[in-house]
């Protein structure tokens, strides 16, 4: 069939939106109208080469929902019809998988960043050549997309679909963070760095389950004050203030928790000064630079770092649990999304960067919820 994608077509390219061929989906894939598609930094860096993605053309995108058009003959739990978020992808039969740990599928790099199927197949044409695609195992950047049926996860139909992209990966990674990864418990105090789409999803989880303080890091004033809104109930300026002093004045004793999304050293550094003893920290965000750690001091206090991927999300799980939430005014995400057209995709792409718009989403079908 013919439909409309996003194709970037070199190193650092702008999003070209082509007519392209897209094959029928096979026995275990799904094919689904797009109704709309998150923007996300994933996407920015495989645009640039900073991860995964080897060649071009490419169709990215990696934060879709839609409608299920079609199923393969090996997909039982969906049928046309489905409201669906699309997620990671993931094998499903790995060691990891099978303990519950789809984050850290042993295939996760092929399957989300390969640039085609586990076969080495595309699903993707234009003018008679394949496509780089497969991107998250989806390349949802397009009016139709073919996913995996794991990566599928069927949502509640009462809810507005064109906002749910997101719960797919930049959401959930920072929620689950917080919810799933470091287990922040009612009256925890959390130190949160970064206050993007991650780092305020992880802010909302902590609202939501009543973390005690709650202090948002960063150095945009217009986003520490949105921390504010949206429930911290401390945030520093790093460009204006001693980090350290002020997060030791807030909590003398330490803080339970820190979530790091910058990946930045120095940043790092700051947070772990100021936690507790047997306290935790989750990181997310990617280092250009390595971390210099001080073991004595974990040894001596029991401090805990751990690297997160994907929230720790059991998507089929989380997914409707974030929907839930939502539904029940714990967790009003909407807050942090501004959408936009289809044909505005470098728009929305340009104005993440600068970041003007913490979470862009683009209006791809015609679907009225």
């Amino acid at each position: 069939m013919e439909i409309t994608a996003a194709v970037v077509k070199q190193k650092g390219g702008s999003f070209d939106l082509e007519k392209v061929r897209l094959d029928a989906p096979k026995s275990d894939e799904v094919l689904i109208k797009i109704v709309a598609s998150g923007t996300c930094h994933t996407d920015m860096a495989a645009r640039d080469q900073l991860m995964g993605t080897p060649t071009f053309p490419v169709v990215l995108g990696h934060e879709g929902s839609g409608i299920v058009e079609q199923v393969g003959k090996n997909v039982h739990h969906l049928q046309t019809g489905d409201h669906v978020v699309l997620t990671f992808g993931y094998c499903g039969d790995c060691s990891k998988c099978q303990r519950g740990l789809p984050a850290y599928c042993e295939n996760f790099f092929p399957l989300n960043f390969g640039g085609s199927r586990l076969d080495g197949s595309h699903s993707h044409h234009l003018a008679g050549k394949d496509l780089q695609d497969n991107f998250f195992s989806q390349s949802s950047f397009a009016t139709y997309a073919i996913a995996h049926k794991n990566n599928v996860i069927k949502v509640r139909k009462d809810v507005p679909l064109e906002l749910l992209g997101p719960l797919g990966c930049g959401i959930q990674t920072g929620a689950g963070a917080v919810l799933n990864s470091l287990s922040v418990s009612a009256g925890a105090s959390i130190i949160i760095s970064g206050t993007g789409a991650v780092g305020l999803a992880g802010l909302l989880a902590a609202k939501a389950v009543s973390a005690g303080t709650i202090v948002a890091i960063d150095i945009n004033e217009e986003r520490l004050l949105f921390a504010k809104e949206l429930g911290a109930t401390h945030t520093i300026n790093s460009k204006k203030e001693d980090v350290i002093a002020r997060l030791k004045e807030i909590a003398p004793k330490g803080f339970d928790y820190a979530f790091d999304t910058t990946g930045i050293p120095e940043v790092i550094q700051n947070s772990l000064a100021a936690l507790g003893s047997h306290s935790k920290m989750g990181i997310v965000g990617i280092a250009k630079r390595p971390l210099e750690l001080e073991m004595n001091n974990f040894v001596a206090t029991g401090l805990q770092i751990i690297g997160i991927a994907e929230g720790d999300s059991v998507p089929n799980v989380f997914i409707p649990r974030l929907v839930e939430m939502y539904r029940n005014g714990q967790f009003p995400f909407d807050k942090l999304i501004k959408t936009y057209a289809f044909e505005d995709i470098n728009q929305a792409i340009a104005d993440s960067e600068t970041g003007v718009t913490i979470k862009p989403v683009l209006l791809i079908g015609d679907y009225k919820g």
